[in-house]
């Protein structure tokens, strides 16, 4: 009997020992400072953004698709049936949900950038507004973060004001990403969605449009920002007809989130990156940024770089139903000359050098 307790005693001495080893070898490991956790979740919110802008819509699209052929059909009947009841309602003004634009989630993707708005003038919730944001850049992260989350304080910044932002009119034809969209306070940019925006909406409302489109993201080389605007007027002849003032953003910074493969204009690869924007409403890009372990690898995420959207003096629009092409070109030089005044005031306090020029095209 003594010797069986004596074991019993040396084994649960050795047990005790083993696991004061453990606790030491476990108090030695170096935990995760503060700063990493942070640098982690700005890691994930930025790869969540990234993967639903490329990947929710498609996705989605195919999944319904094959339940069809499953026991499962009628999620997708079922899905068919309530676009097919809400089809209109991105055209009036979507569906947008306050809860989404606080989400902590945003504060966390301001931050791996981090994404700064900046206001030179107030803007009266007693007019509507057109806001021209430049330039596109890849993924239009500065108008995004700005207009449709709530994280850098637009409401605050301007109170009273409710922003939409536009995009192409075919993100609303995937399935659940239109949705996603709508929530956050995304709009077609067609005549139809503005036009309800700033005449059945009441006043205060602020619609962002990124007027150089998918086209001008193949041009986004550092140290001249190209922007396609000569012949964009359209948005112009909007804001005559319903009175809404015009002002000009840029947001410095926007150019130098992707490293981009920019072909020769006249060889065959941009001739195809062109025509297929001209059938399909947006460019193929060729771009890559850092990778998700590692910023020296390559990969699909954004390089950490500030962004700093600067939103400019208002610009008095008269309202006339029918302008005429003179007027028309009037209040479009009018709009290019405050947006180069705009970036010229600006381009040296937000990372840009003194020959850094901005090119209309």
């Amino acid at each position: 009997m003594k010797t069986i307790i004596a074991a019993c005693s040396q084994n649960l001495s050795g047990s005790r020992a083993s696991l004061h080893a453990a606790l030491r070898t476990l108090l030695a490991v170096p935990w995760p400072s503060q700063r990493d956790v942070r640098a982690w979740l700005q890691l994930l919110a930025v790869l969540q953004w990234v993967l639903s802008f490329l990947l929710l819509g498609p996705v989605t699209l195919v999944l319904l698709l094959y339940l069809v052929f499953t026991r499962f059909w009628p999620i997708s009947a079922l899905y068919l049936a309530w676009v097919i009841f809400d089809w209109d309602t991105p055209e009036k003004g979507g569906r947008r949900l306050p809860c989404l634009r606080r989400w902590s989630v945003w504060r966390h993707f301001r931050d791996y950038f981090p994404v700064k708005l900046v206001k030179t003038h107030d803007l009266s919730p007693g007019h509507n507004y057109i806001i021209g944001s430049h330039p596109h850049g890849i993924l239009c992260v500065g108008a995004f973060c700005n207009f449709i989350t709530g994280s850098t304080g637009f409401s605050e910044l301007f109170p009273g004001i409710r922003p939409f932002l536009t995009t192409l009119a075919g993100n609303f034809r995937l399935p659940l990403f239109r949705e996603y969209l709508m929530s956050g306070g995304l709009c077609p940019v067609t005549r139809r969605a503005i036009s309800h925006l700033l005449s059945k909406n009441g006043t205060g409302n602020a619609v962002a449009i990124v007027i150089g489109g998918a086209a001008e993201s193949l041009s986004c080389s550092p140290g001249v920002t190209t922007l396609i605007l000569k012949n964009r007027k359209g948005f112009v002849r909007m804001a005559l007809q319903h009175g809404a003032f015009l002002v000009p953003s840029f947001s410095f910074g926007e150019n130098e989130l992707f490293r981009q493969v920019v072909f020769e204009e006249g060889s065959w690869m941009r001739a195809v990156q062109q025509r297929f924007q001209k059938m399909m409403g947006f460019a193929p890009c060729v771009f890559y940024g850092r990778g998700l372990t590692s910023v020296r690898s390559r990969g699909f995420l954004p390089y950490a770089r500030p962004i700093t959207t600067v939103v400019g003096k208002p610009m008095t629009v008269p309202k006339i139903e029918e302008p005429s092409s003179e007027v028309v070109d009037l209040y479009h030089g009018m709009y290019v000359r405050s947006l180069l005044k705009l970036f010229n005031d600006n381009k040296m306090k937000y990372g840009l050098s003194e020959g850094d020029e901005l090119r209309i095209v």
